[in-house]
């Protein structure tokens, strides 16, 4: 794995790992999960706009590309954005933080359906099952309630939808595309699909809690990351980049434990370890094999100066798998 990909995985982690806690906050505080997810969607959108402003990159302007962020969007941040809210209304974030870590499985699962994952090798399928299995041991599900709710379903459809949206990304988004602007795009287009919901959104009655909540959900949690997770597909593809999941509940309790002066017992921080090594597994690499199956990544390519995987003389490599 780069340093630059180690960097951006770390970051998303960081960022990402905060997203349990706005919603929370902003549910308690006069939101409903329609609001929410609007909201955070044209905050998004506005973050990403601007970077992509700054540096000089364009929206996309052709109706195939468009055709395809729209899908996109809605297996990536409309759906599941929608589902997050809803299920974390009868469910508490421990549980969400577990039910949220299927999503590396799910896109393993994905992954051999469509052949893009033949290669996965012992080591790297060992740690997919690690990082499950230490998210597990951090949140003690069995010690939670709402496990068997239908708040619960909608987490697990959730990161279901996010492990699709990776796969179609990878094959359809993160080659040859301008990452800032494509994000942006995506994210205008997630907001277009949530805006559907308005009829059933409710009256609007957010205190500050709810709105610095929602406005930190959107600002950094949806859009910062979002370009992040973008940059990790391409390089790392689908499966890979899905594993920042599993450091989710790692960046959580350490940040508990150092500002909030939370007890973190030897359950948790075994948990934390059995993460780390898995999430080290899933990251060896055999010679130059990528989870995409064939040849490099798109990335790897365009830094070697090989010609564009869009240029018209140019053979276009095979895709793989927020």
């Amino acid at each position: 794995m780069q340093p630059a990909s180690t960097f951006r995985m770390a970051a998303l982690a960081l960022l990402w790992g905060s997203g349990f806690l706005w919603i929370k906050l902003a549910l308690d505080h006069g939101l409903s999960p329609a609001q929410i997810t609007l909201t955070r969607c044209a905050l998004g959108t506005l973050v990403l706009l601007a970077l992509a402003r700054a540096k000089g990159q364009r929206l996309p302007r052709d109706r195939r590309t468009w055709g395809r962020l729209a899908v996109a969007a809605l297996f990536c941040n409309a759906v599941p954005f929608a589902l997050f809210s809803v299920g974390e209304q009868t469910v508490d974030s421990g549980l969400a933080g577990v039910l949220n870590a299927t999503t590396p499985l799910w896109s393993l699962l994905i992954g051999i359906a469509l052949g893009t994952d033949r290669d996965l090798g012992r080591a790297r399928l060992a740690g997919l099952i690690l990082g499950f299995a230490g998210t597990v041991l951090i949140f003690a599900p069995w010690q939670r309630s709402g496990l068997a709710s239908w708040g619960a379903l909608a987490l697990l459809a959730a990161a279901a939808s996010y492990a699709v949206a990776f796969a179609y990304m990878a094959r359809k988004l993160t080659t040859g595309q301008a990452p800032l602007a494509v994000s942006a795009a995506q994210l205008m287009a997630a907001t277009a699909w949530t805006t559907l919901a308005l009829p059933a959104a409710g009256p609007v009655h957010p205190d500050l809690t709810a709105l610095l909540a929602v406005t930190a959900l959107g600002v950094l949690a949806t859009g910062a990351t979002f370009y992040l997770n973008y940059r990790l597909i391409a390089d790392e593809g689908a499966t890979s980049a899905a594993t920042v999941g599993y450091l989710l509940p790692v960046v959580s309790v350490s940040l508990g434990a150092v500002l909030l002066d939370e007890r973190v017992g030897l359950r948790v921080v075994t948990g934390m370890a059995v993460v780390l090594v898995g999430v080290a597994l899933t990251r060896h690499r055999s010679g130059d094999m990528s989870f995409r199956g064939a040849g490099p990544s798109p990335v790897r390519l365009r830094r070697a100066g090989a010609p564009s995987p869009h240029a018209p003389a140019a053979k276009k490599q095979p895709a793989q798998a927020p």
